[in-house]
């Protein structure tokens, strides 16, 4: 499969970048707010979940594969730590979503949400949206498919 690498300029890219990254895993001491630079960066494992009709069965469990993945956010203003310990680096946090809230008229700023299960979450102060995602090398097997049941 070809390495994925998308942009973000507004909320609809956003959402796409979202979907492939859904049940990414992220450890806390991959990730970096910038403010120099007005930037955050994060390093993940994303599920391909564009390749899950490749799922390969096994003897008693289905398993995918993780790509390490660059996330790249420009025009940061602030960010915002919500139940997540930045001393505990080595936690590992599991990505559901990111999401937009618009300051609204004609300015195209607003903040950008990054929710993890769990109830952590980053809020990023943004100019406007502007991100990309970028796959950083090869798959491997992910060791489980990620579970959405509604047990959880």
């Amino acid at each position: 499969m070809v390495p994925l690498k998308l942009i973000a300029l507004d909320a609809e890219d956003l959402a796409v970048l979202s979907a492939h990254l859904q049940d990414a895993v992220v450890r806390v001491g991959d990730m970096a707010y910038l403010p120099r630079e007005t930037r955050f960066v994060a390093v993940v494992n994303r599920y391909d979940w564009v390749g899950e009709g490749e799922i390969r069965r096994g003897k008693d469990e289905q398993t995918g594969e993780r790509r390490r993945t660059g996330i790249r956010f420009e025009r940061v203003t602030s960010a915002q730590i919500l139940g997540i310990s930045l001393k505990q680096k080595d936690d590992y946090l599991s990505l559901l979503a990111m999401t937009f809230e618009a300051l609204g008229g004609d300015d195209p700023g607003g903040s950008v949400r990054l929710d993890f299960a769990g109830g952590g979450a980053i809020k990023l102060t943004v100019e406007c949206i502007e991100a990309e995602l970028k796959d950083l090398g090869a798959a491997w097997r992910a060791k489980r498919v990620p579970d959405h049941s509604a047990e959880e």
